[in-house]
């Protein structure tokens, strides 16, 4: 008889370290997820090495190992730091214009984007790839690194789509 209690109490741990790793496995796949930032394209804001924890729930449900959203309830804003997939990597940059967001071009004395008065640097490349667009276009942010010099981002390869938004970061280190 103590062999079958012993065995039945054996049974239900087994089964509720079951069920919280499934459970945990589900909510690290849908709901919220720990990134560890490698490179310093979002510095000073976020810097190399840095852990960042990671709504994914924010504007969406994503597909598993997809790029997309399989359902969409929310768009980011302007200044939401955001991660989505760039050549098969996680990316965190910041959505500075939204769609319809009007954009402004310079090319005196170096070429820049302007945004609510605040001029973004651009290589002539970028130049010419972004300035034939006058606003953002909808179902798209802009979304660019806070370092510009080493930022890879929508100055690079254009506008990122809504859709392929995976998630928000919800928590920012701080320097102490």
């Amino acid at each position: 008889m103590d062999e079958q209690k012993i065995s039945s109490s054996t049974k239900k741990l087994i089964l509720i370290i079951c069920i919280g790793l499934f459970a945990g496995f589900l909510i690290k796949l849908f709901a919220f997820d720990i990134l560890f930032v490698s490179g310093k394209s979002m510095e000073p804001a976020i810097k190399d090495g840095s852990v960042l924890a990671v709504n994914k729930l924010a504007y969406g449900l994503a597909q598993p190992y997809r790029e997309k959203l399989l359902v969409q309830w929310a768009a980011p804003k302007k200044g939401d730091v955001v991660i989505f997939l760039y050549n098969n990597k996680t990316v965190v940059k910041r959505c500075i214009a939204t769609a319809g967001e009007k954009l402004k071009y310079t090319d005196s004395s170096g070429y820049f984007l302007e945004i609510d008065n605040k001029k973004i640097p651009l290589s002539k490349k970028q130049y010419t790839n972004l300035s034939g667009t006058e606003c953002v276009p909808q179902g798209f942010i802009l979304a660019v690194g806070d370092n510009y010099d080493v930022s890879v981002d929508s100055r690079e390869y254009g506008f990122v789509s809504e859709k392929n938004i995976l998630g928000k970061v919800i928590c920012i280190p701080r320097d102490f």
